[in-house]
């Protein structure tokens, strides 16, 4: 039984909850409604603009938030106020994140619309435009995925802060963006070099999402808020492998999560062969059982070439008779077992505990 039984993953203390999401959203208006009106850029603004307001689980800017809490910051009043509003430099880099992402892995979909460069070149084919529509799409997606970048370090240093805020809070912002990048670079090592151990793909798991999801938000929060190293080291400890946990349970969302919740198509980490802990998890043990066929099916998801659905049905049932999923399961629970335990070494309230106690149960049980 995960240690979280019990504890409500869908709202995480309500009422804080909602008042935290309509001061961000406020927030995230606010910044938008500011952006310098650049007729040559609007398209690309306008892409920032929706990707980020399509939705998303906001789950960056309130475990950040609740880092500032964790370390005395004030619920209300100026500092909190300037605080909410350098918390939307995080939705910014996560749309810089997942947009350049989606070019990268060739993913159609995003957030339940095309994907940005699918967009781009949709249009170019619409207008019939000279040239290659797939390399006008990817282009134009990387500007937004840089225009993102650059409004994020804006809404970092235009929040209002103190300086000394801005000045402790510039380290972890600075480490969270080459983190994220490393992450998204050893990812595509592991693809080219063919990298299939356990190993390998928690790495990538920890630096590609987990740094800048969980464990480098907690860490602006506390920072902004003044923390001693001492409790900044029991929220990066917690974030981090809650963090992990969480990329975990995405990838068993990309392989057996419902499309019409997650906004993809059912399967779309095994059509774009990703190499998950989940898959390292599922060849290793194919190998060690001396399942040559079941080898070679898991291993041809990993090769890039186009899959069936017959294929994808046929991993997704080698991933459950392997018992790939159950032991990703059971490293979810040992993960969040040792999150846990660091939060409860932190010399915080009870009340940003609890909060942040539901805020992990949501990351690692979520289906979206």
């Amino acid at each position: 039984m995960s240690l979280l039984a019990g504890t409500d993953t869908r709202t995480p203390a309500p009422q804080a909850t909602e008042e935290f999401a309509a001061r961000f959203g406020v927030a995230l208006d606010d910044f938008f409604r500011t952006r310098p009106d650049v007729d040559a850029a609007r398209e690309l603004a306008g892409e920032v603009r929706a990707l980020v307001l399509a939705g998303g689980k906001r789950m960056r800017p309130a475990f950040a938030w609740w880092g500032w809490r964790a370390a005395g910051g004030e619920a209300c009043g100026d500092a909190a106020e300037a605080t909410v509003r350098a918390l939307v430099s995080l939705e910014l880099l996560q749309c810089c994140a997942l947009v350049h992402d989606d070019v990268m892995d060739r993913s159609a979909t995003r957030r339940g619309r095309p994907a940005v460069h699918e967009a781009f070149a949709a249009r170019h084919r619409r207008h019939r435009w000279s040239g290659s529509a797939r390399h006008h799409g990817d282009c134009a997606a990387i500007l937004v995925g840089d225009l993102a970048l650059a409004w994020a370090d804006d809404a970092l240093v235009t929040a209002g802060l103190p300086a000394a805020a801005l000045r402790r809070a510039w380290r972890p912002w600075q480490e969270m963006r080459t983190e994220m990048m490393a992450g998204q670079h050893l990812d595509l090592l592991a693809t080219a070099r063919r990298e299939g151990s356990l190993e390998a793909a928690l790495r990538v798991a920890s630096l590609k999402t987990a740094a800048y999801t969980v464990e480098r938000p907690l860490h602006l929060g506390a920072a902004l808020a003044d923390a001693p190293a001492d409790l900044i080291g029991c929220l990066r400890e917690f974030g981090r492998d809650i963090g992990v946990a969480f990329q975990l349970r995405d990838d068993l969302i990309g392989v057996f999560g419902d499309g019409a919740v997650t906004g993809k198509p059912v399967g779309e980490d095994l059509r774009e062969g990703k190499r998950t802990p989940l898959m390292a998890i599922a060849v290793a043990r194919a190998t060690a059982a001396g399942d040559h066929a079941a080898r070679r099916t898991l291993l041809r998801c990993l090769t890039g070439v186009p899959i069936t659905d017959e294929t994808v049905a046929a991993v997704r049932a080698l991933l459950v008779d392997l018992g790939a999923v159950e032991a990703v399961e059971r490293l979810i629970d040992t993960l969040t077992a040792s999150g846990l335990a660091a939060l409860d070494r932190a010399a915080v309230d009870e009340v940003a505990r609890t909060h942040l106690k539901r805020l992990a149960a949501r990351a690692v049980h979520r289906r979206d």
